[in-house]
């Protein structure tokens, strides 16, 4: 492969994965002006944040069986045009209720993108190179929640918030053209996989056999949704407790974000000296101590929106650190089954994220000590979690050694 190919393949791929976080970060700043267009509160509107997460978690599974069956690119393409219909809808979007409806559908198209970019990593790159190629998607990635925030405020502010969905719809018609163009097909349709029940909860069930998989899988999944709770409480946080404007907010929510993408690239320079699960370990370790030292400031009154803006920007940094060693380890023991395992991933990954989000959303305070005691107890819990399915893990090494 050459370095021209390679740096493509990496582009392309990692614009499939920030789709989706494209879509969720884009409309933040229009909450308020979504929540007076149709005269409710922030709160209602943060349930099309919600059925979001709920659609992209569900909608994972789909994308597994029939990314076996009928090879990578045409479920990928099948769901970009899902996407780009709900896309549509959201513009036109007569009620809230309407508009939570088709954010969920939106989602389910959505997913496609980021269940075929992960498996591709696996299908394409060797398995010794994954944590590097995960890294660099993160760094496209992370241009979603540094642009993608200011973009919708500007575009809300000057032109309403409908006008961010014909921005997603455009994204996501080139992406559609970019896939078709540049992207191969490592997997040619199989007829001998067949679509039925049986199948593919056998096809699932192979994957939950492996304990580093739901170690990671789900540690990793747990200490994420501490973002993904941050994502769903900062426009009331920033624009509602501490009276910023929505572009204001884009900017904050920007070089807070900025965290995220600049110490995902320090992956390169730690695995030279620790591996992936150390690496995670030591990273979730850090979000505990920060969680709990923002949660603990903001009741002592401590912190205003720069210390808070702080904190969040070291946790998130954390949480880019532990992604794409998570996504790598728990993708490791696969050769076969590699679409089933990654649309596991997918659904664990956001479907944890869209219960923090409907948990953030259940609580009527402006301020960020609820965000902060959410993030504490998660990231406590999928410290918990590594460590205890490390030791599985160890365990079932042994048991093999012992049996060859």
């Amino acid at each position: 492969m050459t370095k021209n190919r390679y740096y493509t393949l990496i582009l392309v791929l990692g614009a499939l994965t920030a789709l989706a976080p494209f879509s969720i970060d884009m409309y933040l700043p229009g909450f308020p002006a979504i929540a007076k267009s149709f005269g409710v509160s922030t709160g209602k509107v943060t349930l099309s944040l919600s059925s979001f997460f709920l659609g992209i978690a569900l909608g994972q599974v789909l994308y597994g069986p029939l990314l076996d069956r009928f090879g990578r690119k045409k479920p990928l393409y099948a769901g970009l045009f899902l996407y780009l219909a709900a896309t549509a809808g959201c513009y036109y979007a007569p009620s809230i209720e309407a508009l939570i409806a088709l954010r969920f559908v939106q989602a389910i198209g959505s997913c496609a993108a980021g269940v075929v970019s992960m498996t591709m990593v696996r299908d394409l790159f060797p398995v010794a190179n994954n944590v590097k190629v995960f890294s660099l998607l993160l760094l496209v990635l992370g241009a979603s929640p540094l642009v993608a925030p200011t973009i919708g405020g500007f575009i809300s502010s000057a032109f309403g918030w409908q006008a961010i969905f014909i921005t997603l719809f455009v994204l996501a018609l080139i992406i559609l053209i970019a896939s078709y163009a540049l992207l191969p097909e490592p997997q040619q349709p199989k007829a001998a996989h067949p679509l039925n029940i049986k199948s593919i909860l056998s096809g699932y069930g192979q994957v939950l056999k492996k304990p580093q998989f739901l170690t990671y899988s789900v540690g990793g999944g747990i200490a994420s949704s501490g973002m993904f709770a941050y994502i769903a409480a900062s426009p009331t946080i920033f624009m509602v407790g501490y009276g910023i404007s929505n572009r204001t907010y884009g900017c904050v929510f920007a070089i807070i974000t900025l965290g995220f993408v600049c110490l995902s690239q320090l992956n390169r320079f730690f695995s030279k000296y620790y591996s992936p699960a150390q690496i995670v370990f030591g990273a979730i370790s850090v979000m505990v101590l920060m969680s709990i030292i923002l949660f603990n400031g903001l009741n002592q009154k401590w912190f205003g929106i720069v210390g808070t803006a702080v904190i969040l920007f070291i946790f998130l940094g954390c949480v880019g650190i532990i992604n794409p060693n998570a996504a790598a380890l728990s993708m490791e023991p696969f050769e076969k089954n590699t679409s089933y395992a990654a649309s596991l991933f997918g659904l664990i990954q956001w479907g944890i994220a869209g219960i923090t989000a409907v948990i953030v959303s259940l609580f009527k305070n402006s301020t960020a000590i609820p965000l902060a005691g959410i993030m504490a107890a998660t990231a406590i819990l999928a410290l918990l979690i590594t460590y205890f399915g490390s030791k599985a893990i160890q365990q079932q090494l042994v048991l093999y050694k012992e049996v060859v």
